[in-house]
């Protein structure tokens, strides 16, 4: 029975993989598998070298967490969108030293503190792309050096704003708000 354990599913086989479209972020593949019991069919994938998600924390003397959370103009969705600083793994690269880098760029803070939160398929019916979130702490502003082509406001949000923003969908982005959930379990669940 699928989903009990030591059950191993059925092998799917992959009887062509050829490349249709090469870009600077991503490949789409037009691949033929098989799957057991089944007829061959065609399943188009994008594979992506992977991306680190960065939830950046500083925390007042008093008060609440506070998030750096970024707004910048994502054309496949025709607006501007609130969300954490994010971006993709170079080839080669390891995904801490991504994450310091994409932090560093887009806001200009360094964190001395990290903590692997999660990692997780972001579409995984279509898209090859996974997706690590760190969390970061201990921060020292610096100056940002963002891509040409970003234009990126940032400010800093209490943790009870962050989550409201979410829940009154003033915030769209799903990296942005699996982080935040995440982390506010985590804080709910640490606490005495």
């Amino acid at each position: 029975m699928p989903g009990q354990r030591g059950h191993l599913p059925p092998k799917v086989r992959v009887l062509s993989s050829r490349r249709t479209f090469h870009g600077a972020v991503f490949d789409v593949y037009s691949d033929v598998i098989a799957e057991p019991g089944g007829t061959p069919h065609r399943k188009d994938v994008i594979r992506h070298n992977g991306s680190v998600v960065i939830l950046p924390v500083q925390y007042p003397r008093k008060g609440e967490p506070e998030i750096l959370i970024e707004r910048q103009y994502r054309h496949a969705t025709g607006r501007y969108l609130w969300e954490l600083p994010a971006g993709r793994i170079e080839p080669g690269e390891q995904p801490l030293m991504a994450a310091r880098r994409e932090l560093a760029e887009e806001t200009g803070y360094r964190a001395r503190r990290w903590k692997k939160l999660i990692r997780y398929y972001a579409s995984p019916g279509f898209l090859a792309e996974w997706m690590q979130i760190y969390l970061a702490e201990d921060l020292t502003p610096g100056k940002d050096s963002p891509d040409p082509d970003e234009i990126i406001r940032h400010q800093f949000f209490p943790l009870s704003k962050a989550l409201r923003m979410v829940e009154t969908n003033a915030l769209l982005d799903a990296k942005t708000m699996l982080a935040l959930l995440l982390y506010e379990k985590q804080r709910r669940t640490r606490r005495p």
